[in-house]
């Protein structure tokens, strides 16, 4: 039976989103939140201001809702009108091609190791540190003790 036919007492005890399903499901097409709750308000006989104060939980019950997908980031659809594709890895042909890239990648770890330290000490000196910057940044700082601040 069509979810419009229904009568209001049976629609009363279904949720908004058993509703909002048989509504997309019947209408064949995407929604967006607020033109989805107006159809479920309309066949409910909810007033605008019912339609202003649960609108947020509508779409909120919606997004946990797995029969829903929210398409285009604006429009409700049903998951079932949609093809997931699932990709399965079994892992194990990677499995051998990773333990031969462990083995090479330690034994170039051991001669990196020393070449890095090295590279470090090169790249930083004392010389680097520039004292001026500081002292520049200071010259305009005022010492004020407690008294001062609370006057």
């Amino acid at each position: 039976m069509s979810i419009r036919k229904k009568d209001i007492l049976d629609l009363e005890l279904m949720s908004y989103s058993d509703i909002a399903y048989e509504i997309i499901k019947e209408d064949k097409k995407k929604y967006n939140t607020p033109n989805l709750f107006k159809e479920v308000c309309k066949l409910l006989n909810l007033s605008e201001e019912e339609f202003e104060a649960k609108i947020g939980d509508f779409f909120t019950t919606l997004s946990t809702d797995k029969r829903f997908i929210f398409i285009d980031s604006v429009n409700w659809d049903l998951k079932e009108n949609h093809v997931v594709k699932v990709v399965v890895d079994d892992g194990e042909e990677d499995m051998s091609d990773d333990l031969e890239e462990d083995e090479d990648e330690e034994e170039m770890d051991d001669d990196e190791d020393n070449d890095i330290e090295e590279d470090l000490e090169d790249d930083y000196s004392d010389d680097d540190i520039d004292n001026d910057t500081t002292e520049d940044d200071l010259k305009d700082l005022t010492i004020m003790d407690e008294d001062e601040l609370e006057e």
